[in-house]
């Protein structure tokens, strides 16, 4: 008698436990600004459990929570396509043959599983590209090659390679030398953009030569090396790369290249970025400093310069060292109207 009095009280507790849980229709109506701003609709954020239902509850299930309801369409990798027809320095993909299209579109959506990665590459082309672009127009080379530079380097000045590639087009020590980019205990000019990009328009120039006027040869190329390219179409019996059978980098290395291209000139469709969104080029000025002493801190030349060592370091990559030995240098700064070693006059009476 006593058990059964007691699970009644049980009841009776739990009903007024839910009544006192339910919304009141008069608060939503009263109150545009809700809770926290938003206006409540009870019969839409609260479900309230039917108390006339014959079938009791569990005992932990007090309260049901609201359901939660995501706004705005869901994008998946499938809701991008690669076109169907797609240029490179001039030239038509051949995207009606099966195995290329699935190999470049496997890059195209690599690209974008990694969102944020490629969000930032979108960025840095803001600041890698305006140098590159003009250099390969004087040079009379395709703007398309400027997409390389994604694909080598990420747009990274000081990237570096387990191969002991260097700088934003990767030259190998090897390479570096034969077009005249100095390496030694204080500098690395395969990390300078400008001087790098000009090593590059010069060596790409010669492959696109070599090996019969095929950018896309002559790209495989630049991954591989001509001879080693050369050797792989002359046993296959081929002139084609996309019927060419090589190493696997090599083979995804020009897919690669084009699916850059398709991503990366059209930020607005792939990404959501406009223009404004890119990292702008900082200005900036190229100063001589003459070092007479044993050696001068970069530290130092920052603060004459109005800068500080990190920023001085990320302009001029090539900079091994936090210290310059005796010598004479050309050292990119921060454009100043006046830098802070200005005499300043006094104002006129």
């Amino acid at each position: 008698m006593m058990h059964c009095w007691v699970q009644s009280l049980v009841r009776t507790i739990r009903i007024l436990f839910l009544l006192v849980m339910l919304p009141i229709p008069s608060l939503a109506t009263t109150d545009p600004g809700g809770v926290n701003g938003q206006k409540l609709e009870p019969e839409k954020d609260l479900l309230a459990p039917d108390l006339l239902d014959s079938q009791p509850e569990p005992e932990d299930r007090l309260v049901i929570l609201p359901e939660i309801k995501r706004e705005g369409e869901r994008f998946f990798l499938s809701s991008f396509k690669l076109p169907d027809k797609i240029t490179f320095a001039g030239v038509q993909v051949p995207l009606d043959n099966w195995q290329v299209r699935e190999r470049i579109e496997y890059e195209f959506y690599q690209f974008l599983e990694d969102q944020g990665e490629s969000i930032i590459l979108a960025k840095r082309t803001g600041r890698c590209f305006p140098p590159a672009e003009k250099q390969l127009a004087e040079a009379g080379l395709p703007d398309d090659l400027k997409y390389m530079l994604l694909v080598e380097s990420k747009c990274i000045s000081a990237a570096y390679s387990k191969a002991k590639a260097s700088g934003p087009w990767q030259f190998i020590p090897s390479t570096g030398r034969r077009y005249r980019l100095k390496s030694d205990a204080v500098r690395d000019e395969r990390r300078n953009l400008e001087m790098s990009t000009e090593a590059a328009v010069k060596y790409l120039k010669y492959l696109k030569d070599f090996q019969d006027n095929d950018w896309f040869l002559a790209m495989a190329s630049y991954n591989a090396g001509e001879e080693r390219i050369r050797k792989l179409l002359k046993e296959q019996k081929i002139a084609d790369y996309w019927k060419m059978h090589g190493p696997r980098e090599t083979m995804r290395y020009v897919p690669r290249i084009i699916a850059a291209k398709e991503i990366y000139s059209q930020p607005e469709k792939y990404l959501g970025l406009t223009k404004k969104d890119l990292y702008m080029p900082l200005e900036t000025e190229t100063i001589t400093v003459n070092v007479k002493e044993s050696q001068r801190a970069l530290t130092s030349v920052a603060e004459e310069f109005g800068t500080y060592l990190l920023e001085l370091k990320m302009l001029n990559p090539e900079f091994k060292k936090d210290m310059l030995p005796r010598g004479s240098y050309q050292i990119r700064v921060p454009r100043q109207t006046c830098p802070n070693r200005c005499f300043k006059q006094d104002p006129s009476p």
